[in-house]
């Protein structure tokens, strides 16, 4: 398998191995913490034996285990989020979390697959997903936990609608299926959070970028990430000044 491959492969099956643990644990009725936890332990475990396998002289940066900052010295790290949307996956019946699966090389995403095993679908770099195409009014995507002030101006100055919903992948699938035309934030994520829905965003030929218009850079020293935005290239120049 090539990077693409393995990216979504991996993706795939975590996916698959999520769902059907959820479906095992919520018929023992677990309190949700249980099955949120049970859920990121199986996902973090299972890539990253497999990335062990596949790809032992690489290095790994995942959300559920502990920093190793020799990859500071690698060209190539894969960036993690073996569960994306934790609060999400452990309430029965949600769709909207994922499992992000990049690879970064010299600090740019070159590999990556965001898999939505709720709703069966996985999203890879290759073959890229088609450029969706834009609705008039965009529509602008915000948590549902935590509705952003940043979203609903965005969404005031175009004449757009706000859509609501949970991970951050979610979101950025939103948008890379054409279900949503904006996704920002300006409250912070890390790297894993959004290395993998980049990579698959800009392979689709969506905006990736800061908010400023910066490019992203991965496998840095401080994973947190300020801001980004992810959009149609139709609306990218008003979003980015913002």
């Amino acid at each position: 398998m090539n990077d693409h491959q393995l990216a979504a492969h991996l993706a795939w099956k975590a996916g698959e191995l999520l769902v059907e643990l959820r479906a095992e644990l919520s018929a023992q009725k677990l309190a949700p913490f249980a099955v949120g936890a049970r859920g990121d332990a199986l996902a973090h475990d299972y890539i990253a034996k497999a990335l062990h396998q596949h790809r032992p002289d690489d290095m790994v940066l995942s959300e559920e285990s502990v920093d190793n900052r020799r990859r500071l010295e690698h060209s190539r790290v894969w960036i993690v989020d073996p569960l994306d949307g934790t609060r999400e996956f452990s309430i029965p019946g949600r769709t909207d979390w994922a499992v992000h699966v990049a690879l970064v090389a010299d600090d740019t995403p070159i590999a990556g697959a965001v898999a939505l095993p709720a709703q069966g679908i996985t999203l890879a770099t290759e073959p890229a997903p088609p450029t969706p195409v834009a609705a008039a009014r965009p529509r602008v995507i915000t948590s549902r936990s935590r509705p952003g002030r940043l979203a609903r101006r965005i969404a005031d100055d175009l004449g757009g609608t706000i859509v609501q919903m949970g991970s951050a992948g979610a979101k950025a699938a939103a948008v890379i299926n054409g279900e949503a035309e904006v996704y920002a934030h300006a409250s912070g994520l890390h790297e894993w959070d959004l290395c993998a829905p980049a990579a698959v965003a800009a392979a689709a030929g969506l905006h990736v970028s800061r908010l400023n218009g910066d490019e992203l850079s991965f496998n840095q020293s401080d994973t947190y990430m300020s801001d980004f935005v992810i959009c149609h290239p139709d609306f990218a120049a008003a979003v980015v000044a913002k």
